[in-house]
């Protein structure tokens, strides 16, 4: 189901990314359709670009299954009026993520302020449950408000939802935002409030009284929203200052930069000690799996014996789930693909200390309130996810970062590079990521394809979709809007995924739970 104009998300029941991480091999099959149906109402995709190996079974299936339709067409067993034969005039390309290529963006906490709503109160379809002590209750029409509100305010435990999209313009502003200046931006829509509330005493006739008449809808709107996300905020803003919150976020931020991550292993220790939710300790493991080959063996097996002996042995099988799932592994089955000297021979694991410098994913001067880089979503970290992503739609900038460049200097928009298409210029970088690479073009009728140009014109504003299988976060999201922004002249982005996740659900995936505790 779409999610806003720029996002589109199959969300195709809730175990979507349950079944993605048990390898279940109906995802491709399904998101493979939806993309089908994308091309038979817009046309067919001219080049299909994509990482990882079920990138590369999800592009096979769509060029089978375009060819099962060419076959239906040329004998006639379906509808004329079918474009699904056409090439596609406004569409550039369509890029594929494989989920498996970059685990480890995904296990990170989500730092802007869409994304910590998620971590914290959770997010589903554009809409969050949060208790009526924090937000306030429903607020009731004008002429029942004074009768209502003390039985509204009475009631305790209550939920509200909080509608969560485009249509408030204040969370637009703020969602893509690190959350560091959302402080900022609500004290500034506060000022702004407040002087246009004001601007009835200045009005000195009744065309003025009448035009702040007009407008006092909109203000009250607009007041209830920056109620609603102040509470939000500060209720988030409880939840960051807390001592386990910073001590996750380190850990955190010391795999993402690189740090030796047995400096760690106390830190995880002590959490588990604090009893902090199984998810979290979990998250931080296979998070250092993801990122660093894997975990010693020894130290694997003392983290599963504390694991079991604190929260029980029906762990055993969450620890299995994980393994079966390549998110939580030993370094001796991780480390035989990774070639920290060369990093030109791909294998089953991404190789993040490689990429980690040579695609620049550590950005230590970026700007959180005026960002220049992507890296900004994570305070300083660049999803590979997105950084792979921009190989493709912004080489030059890409480029100036792996040569040394700085990212203030290179930040303005590059315009689009049609004489290097797809992964052309990063082939040997690329390789480090885990699965497949591939560039396909998809070939048509020339014919209709100059056709088709001449029509819409050569000058046209294309499209990119960019699908990321087996999720995406809302960072992400922001990430990719951020690119969306600076591509705007020349390009327009649509982000499709199989479903949203956060490192919390990636666990949930995984952890056992029945109590096999023997009763009498």
């Amino acid at each position: 189901m779409p999610l806003e104009q720029d996002v589109l998300s199959l969300e195709l029941e809730d175990s979507f990314s349950d079944l993605y991480l048990h390898k279940d091999p109906g995802c491709v099959y399904l998101a493979a359709k939806a993309l089908m149906g994308i091309q038979q109402r817009h046309g067919y995709f001219p080049r299909i670009i994509g990482k990882g190996d079920n990138a590369r079974r999800l592009a096979d299936l769509l060029l089978r299954m375009r060819k099962e339709l060419d076959a239906e067409e040329s004998s006639g067993l379906t509808d004329l009026s079918s474009r699904g034969l056409l090439p596609s005039a406004d569409t550039e390309s369509l890029i594929i993520i494989d989920r498996e290529v970059d685990f480890g963006s995904a296990l990170l906490t989500q730092l802007t302020y869409e994304g910590l709503i998620d971590e914290t109160v959770g997010i589903k379809h554009n809409q969050a449950d949060v208790d009526t002590a924090i937000v306030g209750s429903t607020p009731a029409p004008q002429a029942q408000e004074s009768s209502k509100a003390p039985q509204q305010t009475s009631k305790q435990g209550q939920k509200r939802k909080i509608q969560l999209d485009a249509s408030d313009q204040l969370f637009s502003q703020l969602r893509d935002a690190n959350f560091a200046i959302v402080g900022d931006i609500l004290n500034k829509v506060a000022r702004r409030l407040e002087s246009d509330y004001e601007s009835r005493h200045t009005a000195k006739t009744t065309t003025e009284l009448r035009e702040f008449v007009n407008k006092l809808p909109t203000y009250q709107l607009e007041h209830q929203s920056l109620r609603v996300h102040t509470n939000l905020a500060e209720e988030i803003m409880r939840n960051t200052r807390s001592d386990i919150f910073r001590k996750i976020l380190e850990v955190q931020q010391n795999n993402a930069a690189g740090a030796d991550p047995t400096y760690q292993h106390d830190s995880v220790e002590e959490l588990i000690a604090r009893d902090v939710p199984l998810k979290t300790v979990l998250r931080l493991l296979c998070l250092e799996s993801c990122m660093a080959g894997g975990l010693r063996p020894r130290d694997l097996e003392n983290f599963k014996r504390q694991i079991v002996h604190a929260y029980g042995h029906q762990h055993l099988l969450t620890f299995s789930a994980l393994e079966k799932m390549e998110l939580l592994q030993p370094r001796s089955s991780a480390t035989a693909m990774l070639l920290p000297t060369t990093g030109t021979q791909p294998g089953s694991k991404t190789n993040y200390g490689y990429l980690r410098k040579n695609l620049r994913l550590v950005v230590e001067e970026v700007s959180e309130k005026d960002p220049n880089d992507i890296a900004y979503v994570y305070s300083g970290f660049a999803p590979l996810s997105v950084r792979l992503v921009q190989c493709v739609l912004q080489k030059p900038y890409v480029l100036s970062l792996i040569r040394g460049g700085s990212v203030a200097a290179s930040a303005s928009p590059s315009p689009a590079s049609t004489a290097s298409p797809g992964w052309l210029g990063f082939e040997d970088v690329v390789k480090s990521a885990r699965g497949a690479t591939f560039s396909i073009v998809q070939k048509g009728d020339d014919k209709a394809i100059r056709a088709r140009q001449t029509l819409s014109g050569n000058n046209a504003t294309k499209t990119v979709y960019v699908f990321f299988l087996g999720g995406i976060t809302f960072t992400e999201i922001a990430a990719l809007r951020f690119i969306a922004e600076q591509e705007a002249p020349k390009r327009k982005i649509v982000i499709c995924t199989t479903s949203i996740i956060n490192g919390d659900r990636m666990m949930e995936a995984a952890i056992e739970k029945q109590d096999f505790t023997k009763t009498e």
